[in-house]
């Protein structure tokens, strides 16, 4: 098989950037209004995703394998409570992304994302866990799975409010991490 041509990987990466920025603001965005943003045709959108849903779950993956690579450089970066933080806020942002376009992919998706990506999540916080017991400043006896189910609310909060409701219950939620007697500024 050949391997794409330069422009063609360019036009994709576009599309995606922009798919994506336009699906955070408008979860409605149109593939035309995409299209016209990333300077291509229409039929180099379609070529590169024959379907709404194709482009909405190649963003979708682009912003899980960021959320999972973010964990390791924020860790090298910041203390583990610091780090762990700051990759809620992540997990914030890529929630609120998936809330706007989960209509149009759960259904067809779901199983594959988490199947292709939930270990690697899991992983993620884990390695923020450990990291943060290490140092006594975080709870040993919490799990990742027990952190999803934690910040599972972030898929459900309503529009209004939505920013500072997020980060009212992260910051809950780390309160909740923090090893006991661990006087861990935020």
């Amino acid at each position: 098989m050949t391997p794409p041509r330069a422009d063609a990987e360019l036009n994709r990466g576009r599309l995606l950037e922009v798919a994506r920025a336009a699906l955070t603001e408008r979860s409605d965005a149109t593939l035309q209004s995409i299209a016209k943003q990333a300077g291509v045709g229409q039929g180099t959108l379609y070529r590169h995703f024959p379907t709404r849903e194709a482009l909405l779950l190649a963003a979708y993956r682009e912003d899980v394998v960021e959320l999972i690579d973010a964990a390791p450089a924020l860790l090298a970066a910041h203390p583990p409570v610091a780090a762990l933080r700051l990759w809620f806020d992540r997990l914030a942002s890529y929630g609120r992304i998936k809330h706007g376009v989960a209509e149009a992919v759960h259904a067809a998706t779901r199983a594959e994302i988490s199947g292709d990506y939930y270990p690697r999540v899991t992983a993620a916080i884990t390695l923020l866990l450990d990291a943060g017991a290490a140092t006594g400043d975080l709870r040993a006896d919490v799990t990742a799975d027990d952190v999803l189910l934690l910040v599972g609310f972030l898929w459900r909060l309503d529009n209004d409010g939505w920013e500072s409701r997020a980060r009212h219950l992260l910051d809950v939620v780390m309160d909740g991490l923090r090893a006991p007697g661990a006087g861990v500024p935020r």
